[in-house]
């Protein structure tokens, strides 16, 4: 048990659209979250294209053909898209198993679907935190905990995004994240202090802090954590070099694990000694120090004389 009421890190394995559109695939990397990666949570994505691409973005080519699933952008979002059913069938393999499953919503229809499978948390893209409507509806139809990211968004904006939930009375169920929208994103630009910013303007009015990284390796992920970041999440791929522009910024299997794993060993180190003298140190200290005392408190006596 940790001394000091720190949070123990949440581990979030976002599989978003990595499934590459199978829906077996797609529960193999549950599996793989599970028992391979021991982490928490699993987080897919729902939109619902047509609601939110206009006429020509969603009949243009993708602009990267070599990802694309479709002839069009919007024929290759469908594709990637998952029916209300199908997830459902995902949160029962995940209540098998014994993981959570988490999704975002990136528009009101999706929203909808995500809300009628009553899962404990719902998360809004980045794309989406300035969706009012959309935050609205969530706030109105959904008793459980609504996570926000905030890449590509202002502080102003951010400031308006909690104003607005401290208004609907929804603030304390709000978990706002520190992101920075790229793929992969470079180090210099992961801005980790912006935790430490967030935490400081919004920590008292909002649930949590977490952070959303898109960056390569695992290496900042502890120092996220102890900025602040209770919910750590990131991209997972069974295979960075897969079809899909998501794949390049995820973590492969063992990159997840031992994400994980460091995390965990952070959390238990970041404590203050329990007592002065460990239990671990007496032994140490009876062989190794215990003459020095002495000789230090002999010659202390000698002086004194």
């Amino acid at each position: 048990m940790h001394t000091n009421n720190i949070e123990k890190p949440v581990v979030i394995a976002e599989i978003g659209c990595n499934h590459m559109g199978n829906i077996e695939v797609a529960k193999h990397m549950i599996h793989v979250a599970k028992f391979v990666c021991d982490v928490s949570i699993v987080k897919f994505q729902k939109r619902s294209p047509r609601e939110l691409l206009p006429p020509a973005v969603y009949n243009n080519p993708h602009p990267n053909e070599h990802h694309s699933f479709g002839k069009t952008y919007g024929e290759h979002r469908e594709f990637l898209e998952f029916t209300k059913a199908e997830h459902q069938e995902l949160k029962k393999y995940c209540e098998k198993i014994g993981i959570e499953y988490f999704t975002s919503v990136w528009d009101i229809t999706s929203a909808k679907d995500i809300i009628s499978l009553k899962p404990k948390r719902i998360k809004v893209p980045s794309a989406s935190n300035l969706n009012f409507p959309l935050l609205s509806y969530l706030c109105d139809n959904f008793k459980g905990e609504i996570h926000i990211s905030l890449g590509m968004t202002t502080p102003k904006e951010q400031s308006e995004i909690v104003s607005f939930l401290k208004k609907k009375k929804r603030n304390k169920d709000v978990v706002l994240y520190a992101c920075t929208s790229g793929y992969p994103v470079p180090f210099e630009d992961v801005s980790l202090l912006e935790i430490r910013r967030l935490k400081k303007e919004f920590g008292a009015t909002v649930k949590g802090i977490g952070f959303s990284g898109h960056h390569l390796g695992i290496a900042i992920d502890p120092v996220a954590y102890h900025l602040g970041a209770h919910y750590i999440e990131r991209h997972f791929t069974l295979d960075r070099t897969a079809k899909g522009t998501d794949h390049a910024a995820s973590l492969e299997p063992d990159g997840l694990r031992k994400l994980a794993r460091n995390l965990k060993e952070v959390y238990l180190a970041l404590q203050y000694k329990k007592k002065d003298i460990l239990d671990i140190e007496v032994a140490q200290r009876q062989k190794l120090k215990s003459h020095q005392i002495v000789k230090n408190h002999t010659s202390t006596r000698a002086k004194k004389k």
